[in-house]
């Protein structure tokens, strides 16, 4: 079995900060890319940030400059750092992984139960 266990979400005020992490756990031969995605009410779950395993990333649009993903391979981690929160930052964020387990050659998209984070305005 594998899994993803996020942590760090929270209540924050606008404009404060927090710090999201992501584990993968399992039997697991490869990770390729890693994501936060994040879903509000109402809304459909969308892309916040991504990283390929040689570390390239890349951000939705209103978060860049504020948010930063980064992964530790040795680790099977991923982490979203967000600064300068705001309201509209507010949702059920997920951490996402195409992983590959041992004796497949197929990756497949796994995902986490999210953690929720609300930012008061």
């Amino acid at each position: 079995q594998v899994q993803l266990v996020e942590s760090g979400g929270g209540l924050v005020s606008a404009g404060g900060s927090l710090r999201l992490s992501c584990v993968a756990y399992g039997s697991i031969y490869s990770i390729r890319t890693m994501a936060w995605y994040r879903q509000s009410p109402g809304k459909e779950r969308e892309l916040v940030a991504s990283i390929t395993r040689d570390g390239i990333s890349s951000y939705k649009e209103s978060v860049k400059g504020r948010f930063t993903i980064s992964r530790d391979n040795a680790k099977k981690a991923v982490t979203l750092q967000m600064n300068d929160l705001k309201a509209e930052d507010t949702g059920h964020y997920y951490c996402n992984a195409d992983i590959l387990k041992p004796a497949s050659d197929i990756y497949r998209s796994t995902w986490g139960p999210g953690t929720q984070v609300t930012v008061s305005s």
